[in-house]
């Protein structure tokens, strides 16, 4: 109140006035360059892990997911995984979503380095409340976990969009819109399609090619993959596998690793 007080009457008397600004706002002007800058944690990739909880998925499914990701994140391969890279860390969020309304952070950005820090963080998955919706955005859930890679505390070689789901987009914008604004960003869309042959609960019919369609319109990227799981029994084991590649950095082997950059 007081530098507020003695700018006020030296204003009335214009040399004056002008001498106190600088003497006032200086020190004050050094003060605030000399804060530092929030330290952002290298870490060797930040990963979202972005899981459909649809109409289409259901409620024994939706666990079947959620259990193939906390076991994936248990596993010891995994874990060695995480330890080998050269920071020997990642930052990790797990993000559920369904329709252009529904995408929800269900566990947020966190440091996976040490065993008992995957722990945790497994443990806040699996004991989370579970929420589901109808429809399927797609391009929605790309378009929730883009910012948050923003200001999220690390600075990764490498940032990933993990995205399964069991159906094609049927709500919001393009996928293709997407995708590409997120590749343009320096940012890779691999994918887990969950392949079955049942109808959804609306009846409409299941998608023909649903692997076809996440490597033409949903996965992007430099070093972009998919792994399909053929059923939701199957789910743990292709997360499993798909956690290694991610966390490694190496693509699979034969047609999906022959996948280019868009």
């Amino acid at each position: 109140m007081r530098a507020y007080r003695l700018l006020a009457r030296f204003l009335t008397r214009p040399l004056a006035g002008f001498t106190a600004i600088l003497l006032i706002l200086t020190p004050l002007c050094l003060s605030i360059s000399a804060v530092p800058a929030v330290a952002q944690t290298p870490v060797d990739l930040e990963l979202v892990l972005a899981v459909d909880v649809s109409g289409s998925v259901d409620p024994d499914e939706a666990k079947l997911q959620r259990n193939g990701y906390v076991q994936a994140l248990l596993n010891p391969k995994v874990q060695a995984a995480i330890r080998g890279g050269p920071f020997g860390r990642i930052g990790a969020t797990y993000v559920e979503w369904a329709g252009e309304s529904h995408q929800h952070t269900v566990v947020g950005w966190t440091e996976l380095s040490d065993p008992a820090s995957i722990e945790r963080f497994a443990g806040m998955v699996a004991e989370a409340p579970m929420m589901t919706e109808q429809w399927t955005s797609i391009s929605s859930a790309i378009d929730y976990s883009v910012p948050l890679f923003e200001n999220n505390g690390f600075e990764g070689t490498r940032r990933v969009i993990d995205l399964s789901g069991d159906g094609e987009n049927n709500r919001g914008r393009p996928v293709e819109e997407a995708r590409d604004a997120a590749v343009a960003r320096g940012i890779t869309i691999n994918g887990l399609p969950i392949l079955n042959d049942r109808p959804n609960p609306w009846g409409g019919a299941a998608p023909n090619d649903l692997e076809g369609y996440y490597r033409d319109h949903v996965i992007g990227g430099p070093g972009a993959f998919l792994v399909p799981a053929r059923d939701f029994d199957a789910f743990a084991d292709a997360i499993l596998s798909k956690l290694l590649l991610e966390v490694s950095g190496i693509q699979p082997a034969g047609r999906q690793g022959d996948l280019a950059a868009r």
